[in-house]
């Protein structure tokens, strides 16, 4: 028999996570080692310079004065406060008081320079501030000075194979029966403000759109069609990077890519969670550095027995797997055969290869890194 290690999604009813949680510039972090926080907990703050207004201040006057004249005509200096509408400067006029002309600001902010070479003043509008939460609930046990902190926590984690749709916080709610049922708009509550939804098999299209419209917080099931899941974005997703996209909701599938009933002890491990608190994360990465999206619900389950490590990352003839690369992503299969001879794959490198046999009868060759293991 073969023997290759490979890890799976996570699935446990206790386990311990740690989060970084930082800023994307500089800033004032507003927690210290020690510190319970909440998921909505602000631990960071910073502020994103705003946009920068050039008024060409010769050319709102007509021409009747050039650059080196202005300063004499303007009402604002560098660090003033502007509003909208305020009068930068005024000429003259005719006796003091007839035909003048005004500069009026076409934005907020302060004033940040004036040039007299070219009679052009910046006005930099108000800061745009950048705050990060502790996303779940737990204890703050390092802190990174101007950048963030460590979250730490103990409760139920829930990994998926992929997602779209950024960090959120809902109530969960098992909407279907059996982990192979498809969930339908028939089956959502009235009330979906702040839930996260629970299917079975698949996700139908119409669920997004209600989903979203009523006010849910995410979407979880074994698997979505493709298509469906396009349709719902407006274009096509690829599977390197998500969770950026611009959605009000987090969409999780746990196998893959078409109908695929939810695994068995995630299904029941998310029953045993209605009606809890949970944090949800739709952030997929593939590649290096991967990154799965994830259900986390604080403190929840007692001590689980460790599973033997050796057993539980174990390939071998027959062992239940799922592919994470393409063509074949989240595909599920058994290993047909494990060879030992290392084989060239279209980078050239050399590497360990797999025969799985795939759920339609198919058989691909594949590299052992590629696949995970599913719990049974």
């Amino acid at each position: 028999m073969g023997t290759a290690y490979t890890p799976g999604l996570k699935v446990s009813r206790n386990t311990h996570i740690v989060k970084e949680r930082k800023l994307s510039l500089k800033g004032e972090v507003l927690v210290k080692v020690g510190d319970e926080v909440e998921p909505g907990t602000i631990v960071a703050r910073a502020e994103l310079p705003g946009d920068l207004h050039s008024v060409k201040m010769v050319q709102r006057l007509g021409g009747s004065y050039e650059a080196r004249e202005i300063p004499a005509i303007l009402l604002v200096k560098e660090g003033d406060r502007i509003e909208k509408d305020q009068v930068l400067a005024r000429t003259k006029g005719l006796f003091g008081r007839w035909f003048r002309t005004e500069v009026k600001s076409p934005v907020v902010g302060t004033v940040e320079y004036f040039m007299k070479t070219t009679g052009h003043l910046g006005i930099r509008t108000v800061p745009h501030p950048v705050e990060v939460n502790a996303y779940i609930k737990g204890r703050v046990s390092q802190v990174f000075p101007e950048d963030g902190c460590v979250v730490e926590a103990d409760g139920a984690f829930i990994q998926g194979i992929f997602g779209v749709g950024g960090e959120r916080r809902g109530k969960i709610k098992v909407v279907v029966e059996s982990q192979k049922d498809v969930l339908t708009k028939d089956n959502l509550p009235s009330d979906l403000t702040g839930l996260i939804l629970v299917g079975g098999s698949r996700i139908e299209a119409e669920v997004l759109h209600a989903a979203a419209d009523g006010g849910a917080k995410g979407v979880v099931a074994g698997g979505i069609i493709n298509e469906d899941l396009s349709a719902y974005l407006g274009y096509e997703i690829g599977v390197a990077i998500t969770g950026e996209e611009q959605i009000p909701i987090t969409v999780i599938v746990t196998e893959g890519f078409g109908t695929m009933a939810m695994a068995k002890r995630t299904f029941e491990l998310l029953k045993s969670l209605e009606g809890k608190e949970a944090s949800i994360n739709g952030a997929t990465q593939i590649r290096a550095g991967a990154q799965r999206p994830e259900i986390f619900v604080y403190g929840e389950g007692e001590e689980a027995a460790e599973e033997d490590e050796e057993s539980a990352h174990q390939l071998a003839i027959g062992t239940r797997i799922r592919i994470i690369r393409v063509p074949y992503f989240g595909s599920l299969a058994r290993v047909s055969a494990l060879p030992h001879e290392l084989q060239r794959v279209e980078s050239g490198s050399l590497v360990r290869m797999l025969e799985a046999e795939l759920d339609d009868g198919e058989k691909a060759l594949v590299p052992r890194a590629n696949v995970e293991i599913i719990a049974e």
